[in-house]
């Protein structure tokens, strides 16, 4: 599943990891220990294993998300849907190895009525936040 490019909020990001796409993915796909390394997530919760159709709750900006795994190819994709009050979201992760490490790009589309309402905000503080989440993940990736 991609992101919706005509949502009245979508972005893309990428850093580079001097780290294995092993190490990225084993940190990535912990859902449970985001919180340890990323101070804006609380309480992420796996319902089940990680797989395709299983869910997870977690919560980020004051907000508690519902999201449902739609994409899942080990050491390459890590993709979900996520619900909150007024909007829904599609969120992707890509790893690919590099000749130093691994490229992460990470993109989201966000759409309902509190994003029509709030878009120019919600564009920037998407942009913020998908920063400072890859940034996090390169620190504690590079530990």
């Amino acid at each position: 599943m991609t992101i919706n490019q005509e949502a009245p909020v979508a972005q893309k990001n990428e850093i580079v990891i001097k780290a294995t796409l092993e190490k990225v993915w084993h940190i990535l796909t912990n859902i449970e220990s985001w919180d340890k390394w990323n101070e804006r997530i609380k309480k992420p919760i796996l319902n089940d294993n990680l797989e395709v159709g299983n869910t997870f709750t977690w919560k980020t900006n004051g907000s508690k998300i519902k999201s449902k795994i739609h994409s899942l190819t080990p050491n390459k994709i890590l993709g979900w849907q996520g619900k909150a009050f007024g909007a829904s979201a599609i969120h992707n992760w890509y790893l690919e190895p590099t000749e130093n490490g691994t490229r992460v790009r990470v993109e989201e589309s966000m759409e309902g009525w509190i994003i029509n309402l709030m878009k120019k905000k919600m564009n920037e503080k998407l942009v913020e936040d998908m920063l400072y989440w890859l940034e996090q993940l390169k620190k504690e990736c590079e530990k």
